[in-house]
């Protein structure tokens, strides 16, 4: 636990640093939107040192905290994944969730993913048919695993499906996020349905009055926009491609040749 914080205190920027952006400041207080700043890794590490950076701790505390009462509270904000950003509610809140689709435009037959923290809690909100050794070697990472739901699962979140589709991102900060929640986050990339996905707050600034919170965790970079590879597996010993992604060819050799998996060409 220890190491997770010392990993989310190294990406926090001090307040200090952030009402040096006038503009953005502004924007908030207009929009009572927090945006909240996140410091990018440094070349040596995540928990390297940062000469601006002197109240880390109590900085990162205040970010988790604001972030985690919103979501508390039912709204919807704004996080940063190790694909895109992404908006997030809580899973359980079935009123979150329609705010979501609200505020996405989108349409509500297509499904929300659910993101945890840690590999056992999947085990709560899905029924898993593949070995422990897959889930740990493909998570954290730039997946989603298409499972069935446990009856443990908001019956609102996708209600048209005994699927759905759990994350861990490699991120530090979304994963404490979830482990401080205590509950699994709905999650979808931040844009209007149809629209590009988004690497930088910026991209989309016109949600930001429909959100709690913004955390700008700076531009995400080297997945060209794709988001995360979607697999599908919930039948025993196959796997289905929903979403090719960023990790399509690494993800598919490690399920056929280290787990034998075989494609299903037939469950569309």
């Amino acid at each position: 636990m220890q190491s997770t914080c010392n990993v989310i205190n190294a990406f926090v920027k001090s307040r200090s640093a952030y009402h040096n952006a006038p503009l953005t400041n502004k924007m908030c207080k207009e929009l009572k939107t927090k945006v909240l700043r996140l410091i990018p890794p440094t070349d040596n590490g995540l928990t390297g040192q940062h000469e601006d950076t002197p109240n880390r701790h109590s900085d990162g505390a205040e970010i988790l905290d604001a972030t985690v009462l919103s979501l508390k509270e039912g709204q919807v904000v704004a996080l940063p994944t190790d694909t895109i950003y992404g908006l997030a509610c809580l899973a359980q809140n079935s009123d979150a969730i329609k705010r979501v689709y609200e505020i996405k435009g989108r349409n509500g037959q297509k499904p929300l993913a659910i993101c945890v923290g840690e590999i056992q809690d999947i085990y709560k909100y899905c029924k898993v048919s593949v070995k422990e050794e897959l889930l740990k070697e493909l998570l954290p990472g730039p997946v989603t695993l298409v499972l069935q739901r446990s009856t443990v699962l908001n019956t609102d979140l996708n209600p048209f499906t005994p699927l759905v589709g759990v994350r861990i991102p490699n991120h530090p900060f979304m994963r404490r996020l979830c482990q401080l929640c205590a509950e699994p986050l709905a999650l979808t990339s931040a844009n209007i349905s149809t629209h590009s996905s988004t690497v930088a707050v910026h991209e989309f600034q016109d949600l930001w009055p429909r959100l709690a919170v913004v955390v700008d965790g700076g531009p995400i970079g080297d997945h060209s926009r794709l988001g995360s590879t979607v697999i599908d597996l919930s039948v025993f010993g196959k796997y289905r491609i929903i979403r090719p992604g960023c990790a399509f060819s690494a993800t598919v050799d490690l399920l056929e040749r280290k787990y034998g998996l075989l494609e299903d060409t037939e469950n569309h």
